[in-house]
């Protein structure tokens, strides 16, 4: 999976390249290849993964894996990452929620979704359907970035400091070696 390098990030947050923030929680980290890059810019590096096989692979490049159902109740965290997991997860707006209160004074969010925004549930769904639906509204990239912003993202208090569209490479299936999709790259803050 590619979603940016460590040098968008830092074009995206406008940060300098030696900046050296305390902690990233990276929720999602799959194999850890996109938190690798990330964790440049932070002295500690905490990950969620429901995938025992990635977990051990984290555990493996040495990040700490928090529980998937109660990392929001252990700290406060710097940056939270959350790349492409609200369009696989159960209860979208609950995590968003959690990340809100989870960040530490003046902390950001670094959030990806893949649009055109189609939610599909992996594990504890039956029907594949998330018990909690994220609005988005739009049929085109811009309307349904437009819409993330002003119907899910402000009314949970978030901030929109930048936002980027970038390529989204991710693995295949049987059909298709590798999957090419937009990705809508957010940077967020709580509001004050």
């Amino acid at each position: 999976m590619f979603v940016l390098s460590f040098s968008q990030f830092l074009k995206l947050s406008g940060w300098e390249s030696n900046t050296l923030e305390e902690s990233l929680l990276d929720l999602g980290a799959g194999d850890g290849e996109v938190t690798a890059r990330l964790a440049k810019a932070y002295k500690r590096v905490y990950v969620t993964e429901v995938s025992n096989t990635m977990q051990n692979l984290l555990r493996h490049r040495g990040f700490e894996i928090l529980p998937v159902e109660t990392w929001y109740e252990h700290r406060k965290f710097n940056t939270i990452s959350c790349l492409n997991v609200l369009d696989r997860c159960d209860r979208p707006l609950e995590l968003l929620n959690h990340i809100g209160d989870s960040l530490a004074p003046n902390g950001t969010i670094l959030l990806a979704i893949v649009l055109p925004f189609s939610s599909y549930v992996e594990f504890g769904s039956k029907d594949h359907k998330p018990r909690e639906l994220l609005h988005v509204k739009g049929s085109s990239f811009e309307e349904q970035v437009k819409s993330l912003v002003i119907d899910v993202f402000d009314p949970l208090g978030f901030e929109l400091i930048s936002w980027s569209r970038v390529p989204y490479l991710c693995e295949g299936d049987l059909n298709q070696s590798y999957y090419w999709l937009d990705d809508a790259v957010f940077l967020l803050k709580k509001k004050m």
